[in-house]
């Protein structure tokens, strides 16, 4: 009988390299290709899961600038297209460019604040876009030069901090499935209707039913048969609209510069190369969760490699008339609750991007799920993530004092958007693009105080944690008793 496959632990074999077989030559998971339906449903539920947050940032930027609704189609179905070229990036990768990750990317929301503000200072809405699209140019190409630099952080991102991200990835997300609950627009009359949130928790119940009582392929593929079965029942409450396969043209390749040629301003390309930084830090802390996950830990050349793909597909981007691409947290979520870890199914959900982007009746057909149902499944999908940071956390060493703090304080701190999302309302436009992200100064604050408390002038092991409402010796005894018993 052939022994079971040992894959490599912790970043002893990088993401970029296919993991060295065992005597019997299994591939890694990640390196595994699936049957052709399989592997078509599934990279399907990644583009389903990530449509609405690809779609959002176009949308959102052309209507304020006024565009019509055939411009506004075709921004989205470009930001779709140029989606998936990074994903193809990302996931099959070439020389050493691509984390070779089972990990999406597309239009990063960070950006639609400073465009906005793009759109405010142009005197002609017409060069709005061009200006946009230079400064999202530069951005991606510094990004590109510093990936291995920035990727040299990776030491800075053990258990302690890693865990901490992740589950502040999957707690910031939630907001967005709870919106997504309530309605797709929030001033309509039927924002966060009963009949919205019955949608909603329709969908979580129909793909927590199936998680528990099916097996196999169609436990994997759950999330997709909710988002199906949820349209279906959507139908009869009038939510769901399919006017969007109607209007769509069939073919429609994005054409380069569109919108005129890239025009470069010095203030939209300083305020997008602060949204590339930020960009690139949720990228490293999206990658070590998604190593983690995957039983492949990211390390410094796989985040190197991860960090050339989000920036070079950036770089390229505009080209094709696409925003700022970056890593999808919410299709994190989604490998760490199938438990399908393969890059070629997300590969696939690539191709569905570009398909979408060359063919808008094909992604019309996403844009038919209505917003509730989608929510219903983001929390599951979501929650998944954060439920992967808590795991990581286990390993965290948290009997020590200083680590309970590292933790306690950086999840605070990145919390303060979601809890008081006015707090940095004083701040300067700038600062609040990057402080306004919790993931972002989690982050930062994880990584500050690990150094402060665990490497700068560390004597010793820190005390074990005293609970606020125990004493410490009773925390000890019962730690000694649970070892004397066998539990480790």
């Amino acid at each position: 009988m052939a022994s079971k496959p040992r894959f490599t632990k912790q970043g002893t074999t990088p993401a970029h390299q296919d993991a060295e077989p065992d005597a019997g030559h299994t591939k890694h998971p990640v390196d595994e290709t699936l049957p052709a339906l399989k592997m078509a449903t599934t990279g399907l539920q990644h583009v389903a899961a990530m449509y609405a947050g690809v779609v959002a940032p176009p949308l959102i930027v052309g209507a304020y600038i006024g565009l019509s609704a055939k411009e506004l189609t075709f921004l989205t179905g470009a930001c779709l297209f140029t989606a998936g070229l990074a994903t193809f990036l990302q996931t099959l990768g070439i020389w050493k460019i691509g984390a070779r990750l089972p990990f999406v990317n597309g239009v990063t929301f960070a950006g639609v604040a400073p465009m906005l503000a793009v759109v405010d200072s142009t005197k002609d809405k017409d060069d709005a876009l061009p200006i946009i699209f230079g400064a999202v140019i530069v951005a991606g190409v510094l990004g590109f030069i510093a990936a291995p630099f920035f990727s040299k952080a990776i030491r800075f991102f053990p258990p302690v901090v890693t865990g901490t991200v992740i589950t502040l990835i999957g707690i910031s997300l939630m907001p967005v499935a709870f919106g997504w609950a309530q309605g797709p627009d929030t001033k309509a009359a039927d924002y966060g209707s009963m009949k919205n949130l019955a949608l909603a928790g329709i969908t979580l119940v129909i793909v927590l039913l199936l998680r528990r009582f099916t097996t196999g392929f169609v436990k994997q593929i759950a999330v997709l048969l909710g988002l199906v079965i949820g349209t279906v029942v959507a139908i009869p409450f009038g939510v769901t609209d399919f006017s969007p396969v109607g209007d769509a043209d069939i073919i429609g390749f994005p054409t380069p510069f569109h919108f005129g040629a890239p025009q470069f301003a010095g203030a939209a390309i300083v305020s997008l190369c602060v949204v590339m930084v930020v960009s690139m830090t949720e990228s490293t802390a999206d990658m070590l969760a998604l190593g983690e996950i995957v039983d492949r830990p990211a390390d410094e050349k796989t985040i190197a490699a991860g960090l050339r793909a989000d920036t070079l597909g950036t770089a390229v981007s505009p080209l094709f008339n696409g925003f700022m691409c970056s890593a999808f947290a919410q299709n994190i979520g989604l490998v760490a609750m199938t438990k399908i870890r393969s890059r070629y199914v997300v590969a696939t959900g690539g191709a569905f991007l570009v398909l979408m982007g060359l063919c808008p009746v094909a992604a019309s057909l996403i844009a038919v799920v209505p917003r509730p149902v989608l929510g219903g499944a983001g929390v599951v999908l979501f929650g998944s993530v954060a439920a992967s940071g808590i795991q990581t956390l286990v390993k965290a060493n948290l009997e020590k004092d200083n680590n309970v703090l590292i933790v306690a304080v950086s999840l605070a701190v990145g919390l303060i958007p979601i809890a008081a999302p006015e707090f940095y309302h004083a701040f300067p436009d700038t600062a609040k693009i990057i402080l306004d992200s919790g993931i972002s100064t989690g982050c930062v604050a994880a990584v500050l105080l690990n150094l402060v408390f665990n490497h700068i002038g560390r004597r010793g092991d820190a005390d074990e944690v005293t609970a606020p409402m125990e004493s410490g010796g009773a925390i000890v005894e019962q730690r000694t008793g649970a070892s004397a018993a066998g539990v480790h």
